[in-house]
């Protein structure tokens, strides 16, 4: 199946910044849409009462230097 890129984007923030986006989405997935902006781009998702929910954490190190960078990520799916 295909992948179609719907909203993207990327940037350097605060932990108190990321929090208070993480609360505000909380709030929409509980209303059941979430709306998504950046300085360029818009796009409304409505979402089901009961969607798959993903929590990745993964370490990567470089073979190089050996540092470590970690990502950590929330996933929700499901099936329109």
């Amino acid at each position: 199946m295909p992948e179609e890129e719907l909203f993207k984007t990327e940037r350097q923030v605060t932990r108190t910044e990321i929090a208070d986006t993480l609360r505000g989405v909380a709030d929409q997935i509980e209303s059941g849409d979430v709306t998504l902006v950046s300085d360029t781009e818009e796009q409304t998702v409505p979402v089901p009462d009961r969607p798959r929910f993903e929590v990745e954490l993964e370490r990567l190190t470089d073979s190089e230097t050996g540092d470590q960078q970690y990502e950590l990520e929330y996933e929700i799916r499901w099936t329109k």
